[in-house]
């Protein structure tokens, strides 16, 4: 769709009658796959309400505040619709379950081994139980993503220096333009700017996930591994949140005597930018600083990019690697006795769950 259709979206009446239409088509949903579909088609990423949205930065400044109101209370207006539909739905269905299938709870079942939670997957619900725990929300995301998630959204232009620091699989050319070809996301922050697009502040949201890079295998590297990144945005956020929440983040998986700091460091979605370090005594060589992730309060570019207000609202986000985590907390020194797939790793390194 060109800029200027999409810009037509923006109009009252064709928001008005994007509602209208969405309300509709998902009220005709018969079950829950219907819906699903009927979801797609009226809150997804090629929805009237979503391209609504893309065109908010395509209109003078002063007219996005009113134009971002109006897409919001529209989507809002659908999503209780969808909302309302699936609770009707969900209960008719499980009103089916309970009416057509039956289970022998006396029945005996064979016995089988006992088996063991890959570490990796531990961790990962650690964190998420932790910032559970502190009032987030967990996010998800496609792994193969368009290239306007993974780079253009997040201030990483085709022509951004920084867009060579990512070693990136390239999937597919898209045929929408920029930012449409197809790639395996290179970080999660790809999850952040789903978010924003699609809910509105207070955001406090937490997304564990696997990414890739096009590295080889070694002692410290892999083409597929795994990072938490976390993302606040709220009205007066400052670095001083986002320094108190690593301090708890780290003792969380580090223990309670960990220590973390904050050096200068740049990233182009974040402004300022800093690498987190860990103080890390039980180093095979000694205690010393270990660099655990980078981290920074949310690039204004990136927050108008998704529709928010830089001038009402605030934000940092970080990103942690799971597995450097894991090797830091248990003296694993080579990644690959963490991806080789022995089955006695996973029983023998004995991670909490």
């Amino acid at each position: 769709m060109s800029t200027e259709n999409e810009a037509g979206l923006l109009q009252p009446e064709a928001l008005a009658r994007a509602v209208k239409d969405a309300a509709a088509a998902i009220e005709s949903a018969a079950n829950l796959g219907e819906l699903a579909a009927a979801k797609s088609a009226t809150l997804g990423d090629k929805s009237p309400v979503s391209l609504a949205r893309r065109a908010i930065g395509s209109i003078p400044g002063k007219e996005r505040g009113e134009a971002g109101r109006n897409v919001n209370a529209a989507r809002t207006e659908i999503t209780a619709v969808y909302e309302a539909r699936e609770e009707i739905l969900r209960a008719a269905e499980a009103a089916r379950v309970l009416r057509e299938e039956t289970l022998d709870v006396t029945a005996r079942t064979p016995r089988r081994r006992q088996g063991a939670r890959h570490p990796i997957n531990v961790q990962m619900d650690r964190i998420a139980d932790l910032f559970v725990a502190m009032g987030y929300e967990i996010g998800e995301g496609p792994e193969v993503e368009l290239e306007w998630f993974n780079f253009d959204a997040l201030n990483i232009h085709p022509d951004h220096p920084a867009r060579t620091m990512m070693d990136t699989f390239h999937i597919a050319d898209g045929e929408g333009g920029f930012g449409s070809n197809m790639v395996l996301r290179t970080h999660t922050s790809t999850v952040q700017i789903r978010t924003m697009l699609t809910q509105e502040p207070p955001i406090y949201k937490v997304a564990p996930g696997r990414v890739y890079r096009t590295d080889e295998v070694d002692a410290t590297h892999a083409p597929v591994f795994h990072q938490t990144e976390g993302l606040v945005v709220d009205e007066g956020i400052t670095m001083a949140d986002l320094k108190g929440t690593l301090d708890h983040f780290a003792k969380s998986v580090f223990g309670p005597d960990a220590i973390t700091r904050l050096r200068p460091s740049y990233f182009p979605f974040t402004e300022p930018s800093a690498e987190v370090d860990v103080w890390f005594a039980a180093h095979k060589d000694g205690a010393r600083w270990i660099e655990w992730g980078g981290c920074g309060m949310v690039n204004p570019r990136v927050l108008r990019a998704c529709g928010i207000d830089p001038d009402v609202y605030s934000g940092f986000a970080f990103g942690m690697g799971v597995e450097r985590a894991l090797m830091l907390r248990h003296g694993i020194t080579d990644l690959r006795d963490i991806i080789d797939g022995d089955v006695r790793f996973p029983a023998g390194l004995r991670v909490e769950e």
